[in-house]
């Protein structure tokens, strides 16, 4: 690979990297890059134990007892006090519930009642990027359908139409602080401030953010956040994801989906529903004590470094990726789209290729796992917790390899995750 930078200097870079020895803690298959942390992350090696005794011993042997025993019922409070320190939270603000969509649903629909009763009442729009994830825009736009108050969703092309879409009409500006196709990062803490001073409140998804880059919530004033666990943070497949009410709001925080583990007395089994005070509001029914167990393991390797130091290798992993893709690829129809600027990145770099889904499919045959999606983008996430500046060089001889080789098949029938 023709390049002024080497494997071995690489190789020199991972003796010397302060988070080397917490790629031990993962268990990583033989032969494989993976690149794919920002669609699922590695397994922690503790996982595994875990979801043993609470298998064979939790609720095998002490069965229900194990909503006591065991501390089941606090799981999803004490697992968001654990969480909080990642993104800029403090304890009693954080729980590990249900789905980022749900939580999303929540938060903006507490949003929308704490507008309706204050002096921005007759707003009605939730503005947001039509880049955003989809679900993000399909659940503003299912719970603006339901409401039928005439609220609605707009949405904008560009971050430059944002700060103008903020009018008036606003109640909700909802974002996501890194976005999924191109790692394009906001400035949380400027966009808070202006959907602030033009009365609307600002909700924010931190999916491709939480554990991928620092996150200060407080710092930015924002007033609702959700995320997921099973991307960076390494919770396993389908995890429990999270949301985030400060204080400030949480006497206020109201949404519709009021289920019994957000009852102020949950087995007192009364008629009508009563919220519990704090955090707990944003419950809604039983929890999945399993997957909520296996969430534990991979917030316990964060404790070990700091997101500054995570933060300054995921930079440092991006910025050779892209070096070395640009200086030896050059001769290929390659666009990056991820932003250059380190302010503006998340923990990902993104490349279109006309036939974008058929090089990935090589590249995953050959033992680098990434991930496509529309139009033409080949997705490389990068975990600074086990990702090694080796596996980048590697990655991307590979990918010359397909590249110049062209060793793809363009004729592949789609699977059905992409």
């Amino acid at each position: 690979m023709s390049t002024s930078i080497t494997r071995a200097d690489c190789v020199a870079r991972d003796q010397q990297d302060p988070l080397r020895s917490l790629r031990e803690r993962f268990d990583l298959p033989e032969g494989v890059i993976y690149l794919d942390g920002n669609s699922l992350g590695a397994r922690p090696k503790a996982a595994l134990a875990r979801a043993q005794d609470v298998v064979s011993r939790e609720w095998g042997t002490d069965l229900i007892k194990s909503w006591n025993t065991a501390g089941w019922f606090e799981l999803p409070k004490r697992l968001g006090d654990r969480l909080a320190p990642l993104i800029g939270a403090r304890a009693g603000e954080v729980v590990v519930t249900d789905t980022t969509s749900l939580n999303l649903f929540k938060a903006l629909a507490a949003a929308l009642q704490i507008q309706s009763t204050g002096p921005n009442a007759a707003r009605r729009t939730i503005v947001t990027e039509r880049s955003n994830f989809p679900t993000d825009i399909y659940m503003a736009e299912g719970l603006t359908q339901w409401l039928r108050q005439g609220y609605s969703v707009r949405l904008v092309d560009s971050v430059d139409e944002i700060p103008a879409a903020v009018d008036a009409d606003c109640a909700v500006l909802m974002l996501t602080h890194v976005n999924y196709r191109t790692g394009y990062q906001h400035d949380m803490a400027q966009l808070t401030r202006h959907a602030h001073a033009n009365g609307a409140l600002a909700v924010w998804d931190l999916a491709h953010s939480a554990g991928a880059v620092p996150v200060d919530l407080h710092g930015a004033n924002a007033d609702f956040a959700v995320g997921c666990t099973y991307k960076y943070l390494n919770g396993g497949p389908g995890a429990p994801a999270f949301i985030w009410v400060p204080q400030r709001h949480q006497a206020a925080f109201a949404h519709p989906l009021t289920g019994w583990w957000s009852h102020a007395a949950p087995f007192a089994m009364s008629h009508g529903f009563t919220a519990v005070d704090g955090i707990g509001r944003a419950l809604c029914g039983t929890q999945p004590v399993l997957s909520l167990a296996l969430v534990e393991c991979g917030l316990e390797v964060f404790e070990a470094t700091t997101m500054a130091a995570i933060r300054a290798k995921s930079l440092a992993l991006t910025d050779l990726f892209i070096a070395l893709v640009e200086s030896t690829c050059a001769q290929h129809p390659l666009g990056l789209v991820t932003p250059r600027e380190h302010a503006r990145r998340g923990s990902q770099a993104s490349f279109t290729h006309p036939h974008g889904y058929a090089v990935m499919a090589a590249l995953i045959a050959r033992g680098v796992i990434g991930d496509y999606r529309e139009p033409e983008i080949m997705r490389f996430g990068f975990t600074p917790l086990y990702t090694s500046y080796a596996d980048v060089w590697d990655a991307v001889a590979i990918l010359k390899d397909i590249l110049d080789r062209e060793s793809y098949d363009t004729r592949l029938e789609r699977s059905a995750v992409t």
